[in-house]
């Protein structure tokens, strides 16, 4: 007896939302996801971003004759696994709720949800709750006193951590700063007991921990256009690191942290300017519909709110204030590569805009994935898989031979660093040296 055909349209299951009773659902989820697989099997665009749809394909196609209702569970959770929520295939899926299609396929979400119910019915491994918490990591480094930055640096600590945590031994780990980005921000007065200000930033936990000299030349650039910068105490992670793992309770608890934080400035009109496009993907697209019930009003406003730090710049450039006076220039050519979590919020790549404005700098453009993407290329399992799939976009800024290198993703920067051989700048610390005449080897001349 033939098996009945599988139709493309939405499942009485489909659920993005945690929100709603039937996301939760065993069957129901069950029922969405052998849609999506056939969806995706059919169309077989998004073959190329990761192991996941090759994956998917082998199994369907050479084992199972094309039926995908022949996939076991376990089967299906390698295949979610190997995503590491890069968002490519959103951002290319012409069956999209972005694009209005009757399929309502967001195969990112769909693993979200498996990933939720898992965590849900196992709970987290121990290297889950590690990774899933960047703050608790940064605040136990801070105490050590620059100990654990030693210590990542020694092969007898790294075979442990990778015994202990699956973080593998080869993987290059940022240093933690000895004084964080709040602090520094405290002594240059940017935090006050009132909340106002054009602009609040969100300096994200990586720059707050581990490089806060982005920040600071992030103040510094928004500063050289008269742009009234704020920072205030307290933020938090935005989540993605727990997510990631399924781990909704910690999201929403560090979403509810930093909405008690952020939206007084917002409520006096001022910008949320976000420094990591995973964060600000986070809070632009995520909260919304992922925090508890009672934070949802408060996350979409929010939301509306949200900037990158070169999309608000960018924002400012008919104004008179916009300052283009440059003294020096990174070269003719910048390597510029492109973040997929700056794709998927679909704003343009503003920080490759901006160094245009820059007296004869004319940047490439570097489209790949790098791999690292959140934790996946910390991991044991996938440390050669991130590498193998960032290939593209190594190779991509290698070839133009350019001096500097930038990307607005300092995830990224560490995995350009490791198997490139280069760290790229963020455009913000680009933008920072040419307005200073020392801060690249090459005078800013106009081309007046």
């Amino acid at each position: 007896m033939a098996e009945e055909r599988i139709s493309y349209l939405p499942t009485d299951g489909l659920s993005y939302h945690p929100g709603d009773e039937i996301y939760w659902d065993k069957a129901a989820l069950k029922g969405e996801v052998t849609r999506v697989f056939e969806v995706c099997h059919g169309c077989r665009m998004c073959f190329k971003y990761c192991d996941t749809f090759p994956m998917l394909f082998d199994l369907i196609d050479n084992k199972y004759d094309g039926r995908v209702q022949g996939l076991t569970d376990e089967e299906t959770g390698s295949v979610m696994q190997s995503c590491f929520q890069c968002k490519l295939c959103e951002v290319e899926c012409p069956y999209t709720p972005s694009d209005n299609h009757e399929f309502q396929l967001d195969f990112p979400k769909l693993v979200h949800r498996v990933m939720a119910q898992r965590v849900r019915k196992e709970g987290l491994t121990r290297r889950q709750r590690f990774l899933g918490n960047p703050d608790g990591a940064a605040g136990m480094a801070r105490k050590s006193l620059g100990l654990a930055n030693t210590l990542n640096r020694s092969r007898v600590h790294r075979w442990f951590l990778e015994k202990i945590l699956g973080i593998h031994r080869d993987k290059n780990l940022p240093d933690f700063a000895a004084t964080s980005f709040e602090k520094w921000a405290d002594s240059e007065g940017l935090i006050r007991e009132e909340p106002g200000g054009e602009v609040v930033l969100f300096q994200t936990c990586y720059v707050q921990n581990n490089e806060p000299a982005i920040g600071k030349d992030t103040v510094q650039v928004l500063g050289k256009s008269q742009v009234d910068v704020r920072c205030t105490r307290g933020l938090h992670c935005c989540g993605m690191p727990a997510w990631e793992n399924g781990d909704l309770e910690t999201l929403r608890a560090n979403a509810r942290a930093n909405l008690d934080q952020l939206m007084p400035f917002v409520e006096k009109g001022a910008r949320v300017v976000v420094i990591n496009p995973t964060c600000s993907m986070m809070m632009r697209r995520e909260w919304p519909e992922l925090v508890d019930a009672e934070d949802a009003e408060r996350a979409q406003r929010l939301a509306e709110a949200v900037s990158d730090p070169s999309e608000y710049l960018w924002s400012l450039r008919k104004e008179e204030r916009f300052n283009t006076d440059f003294k020096s220039s990174p070269g003719a050519t910048v390597a510029y590569h492109t973040p997929c979590h700056l794709r998927a919020q679909r704003v343009g790549f503003k920080g490759r805009d901006l160094m245009r404005k820059i007296p004869g700098v004319k940047p490439t453009t570097t489209m790949e994935c790098c791999g690292h993407n959140g934790t996946y290329a910390m991991r044991v399992e996938t440390f050669e898989a991130s590498a193998r799939i960032g290939k593209k976009s190594f190779d991509g800024l290698q070839e133009n031979e350019a001096e500097v290198w930038a990307t607005d993703c300092p995830l990224a920067a560490l995995q350009f660093e490791q198997h490139a051989g280069r760290k790229p700048m963020h455009p913000m610390s680009v933008l920072a040296r040419a307005y200073e005449e020392d801060g690249f080897p090459n005078p800013a001349k106009s081309e007046d």
